[in-house]
C-alpha cells in the first residue's frame, strides 16, 4: 500500500483544494467561525514543522493571539461534533480506496502528569509496557489504494470514572460511563456501519477476537469479521451434534439447552488433529513486484466454546476457524474466528486474516506525519475534536495521492 505523501500546502493551488476538501467535510459546523478554524487547524497539521500541538502550530502560521483563542476554544469546549466530521470525511474518501476490510484496534498516547483526560499507568502496545498514557480505539477501513479512520474513541478507565474532580476538571460529559476497549470499538463499526461507506469485514487482534460479546453483536449487527483468536480458545470440533435432552421424569423445570455430543477442545489441539491431510498452500497478499505471496493454511468449520451458564446463543452458531502453520514449522503461527459465509474461498478467508498490519502503518502515518498524538490539551471533547481534524488531514492527502492534482471541490 502507497504511503500518504506530503502536500506541498503553501502553493496556493493546493492551499486552495485544502480549503475547498474542508469545507466540504466541515459544512455541518453550524457557525462560520468554526468552518474558518477547522480549515486552519487542518492546514497546520499538513504544512511542514515540528510538533503540531496548538501553540507552535499557529506560530509558524504566523496568526494572531485573538486567533489562538479562538481555536483553543473551538477545539477544547466548542460543542460539535466529530463524528459527524469523521463520517463526511469517510464518505469522501472511501469510493477511492477500494476497500477490502475495517480494522479495529488501539493505540497508546504517552503522557505526563495525570491531568490529561484518560491517563494512567496502563499497557500501551505502542509503548510495549505498562507506562503513562491514553489509549485511544479506532476503526479504519483498508483497501488497496489507502486507509481511512471511521472512528474514535478515547478508553475511559474504572478509576476515572469514579473521580468526581478528575472528571469534572477534564469536561468529562456525565454520560459517558466506563466502557471496555471492546465495547468501544463495536459501537464505532456499528456507528460507520449506517454510513455511505463500503461495508467489509471486520480485523481484530487477540484482545476483541477473544470477547464472545463482541463477535456475537457483529453478528447480530449483520457485520462481518475475522478476528485473531490464541490457541487455547476452546471449540466443538467439526461434525458436533447437539441434541436436545430427553424429557426428565419428576418435579423441577425440564432442561431445554441442546447437549453437545462431545467436550470443547482448544483450537491448538485440533488444528494439531486436523492439519495432516487439511492444509493447503494459498496466497495471501501480493509481493512488492505483484507477485502471490503464500503460506500454508488450515480451514475448518468449528462452533465456538460460550459459556453456557450466561445468555450467549446455543447451540453456539458455526464459525470458521483459520490456523496459519507455516512449512516447516512446529505449530502454527496465527489463528483466527470468521463469520464469513461457509462458501467463502480459502484464499480470501486467508487474505482477509492476513490484511490487519495495514493499521500499523496508518498509526504510523497520523502520528509521524499529522500530529495525532500531539494534542496536550486536558479536555475531553477536544481529543476527540483533535483526532477527527487529523482524520480530515489524511484524508485529504489520501485524495491528492489518488488523484494529483485533485480537482476542486464544488
Amino acid at each position: 500500500m502507497a504511503a500518504v505523501e506530503r502536500v506541498e500546502v503553501p502553493a496556493v493551488e493546493a492551499r486552495e483544494r485544502l480549503l475547498d476538501f474542508v469545507g466540504v467535510v466541515v459544512a455541518g459546523l453550524p457557525h462560520v467561525r468554526q468552518r474558518e478554524n477547522a480549515g486552519l487547524y487542518v492546514r497546520g497539521l499538513i504544512e511542514e514543522g515540528g510538533r503540531k500541538s496548538l501553540q507552535p502550530t499557529l506560530f509558524r502560521l504566523e496568526e494572531s493571539s485573538a486567533r489562538y483563542e479562538s481555536v483553543q476554544q473551538f477545539i477544547a469546549d466548542s460543542p460539535w461534533d466529530p463524528a459527524l466530521v469523521v463520517q463526511a470525511c469517510a464518505e469522501r474518501v472511501t469510493p477511492g480506496i477500494a476497500v477490502e476490510a475495517w480494522v479495529l484496534d488501539d493505540t497508546g498516547f504517552p503522557k505526563q502528569g495525570r491531568h490529561s483526560p484518560a491517563v494512567k499507568r496502563q499497557y500501551s502496545g505502542t509503548l510495549g509496557k505498562i507506562g503513562n498514557c491514553q489509549i485511544g480505539v479506532s476503526v479504519h477501513a483498508v483497501g488497496s489504494a489507502g486507509t481511512a479512520p471511521l472512528g474514535w474513541a478515547l478508553y475511559l478507565p474504572e478509576e476515572w470514572c469514579e473521580d468526581a474532580e478528575r472528571r469534572a476538571q477534564a469536561k468529562i460529559p456525565a454520560s459517558v460511563a466506563f466502557k471496555t476497549k471492546p465495547e468501544l470499538g463495536v459501537e464505532l463499526a456499528e456507528r460507520a456501519a449506517g454510513w455511505q461507506v463500503p461495508k467489509a469485514p471486520l480485523l481484530g487482534d487477540h484482545a476483541y477476537g477473544e470477547n464472545t460479546a463482541l463477535r456475537e453483536r457483529l453478528h447480530d449487527a449483520q457485520l462481518e469479521y475475522v478476528l485473531a483468536v490464541g490457541p487455547a480458545t476452546k471449540v466443538f470440533p467439526p461434525a458436533t451434534v447437539f441434541t436436545a435432552p430427553e424429557p426428565a421424569a419428576g418435579p423441577g423445570r425440564p432442561k431445554s439447552r441442546p447437549l453437545p455430543d462431545r467436550e470443547p477442545e482448544t483450537i491448538g489441539q485440533l488444528i494439531a488433529r486436523l492439519a495432516d491431510g487439511n492444509a493447503q498452500t494459498v496466497s495471501f497478499r501480493d509481493g512488492p513486484q505483484g507477485e502471490p505471496l503464500r503460506s500454508r493454511f488450515v480451514f475448518a468449520r468449528v462452533h465456538a466454546a460460550h459459556n453456557r451458564k450466561k445468555a450467549t446463543p446455543w447451540p453456539p452458531r458455526e464459525e470458521w476457524l483459520i490456523a496459519e502453520w507455516p512449512a516447516g514449522k512446529d505449530e502454527p503461527s496465527d489463528y483466527w474466528l470468521s463469520n464469513l459465509p461457509a462458501d467463502s474461498a480459502p484464499e480470501r478467508l486467508a487474505r482477509l486474516a492476513r490484511m490487519r498490519w495495514k493499521i500499523e502503518l496508518d498509526y504510523k502515518q497520523l502520528k509521524g506525519e499529522l500530529g495525532l498524538d500531539h494534542y496536550e490539551g486536558r479536555s475531553w471533547i477536544g481529543w476527540h475534536h483533535h483526532t477527527a481534524l487529523v482524520t480530515v488531514a489524511h484524508g485529504f492527502l489520501t485524495l491528492e495521492r489518488l488523484c494529483p492534482p485533485a480537482p476542486r471541490l464544488a
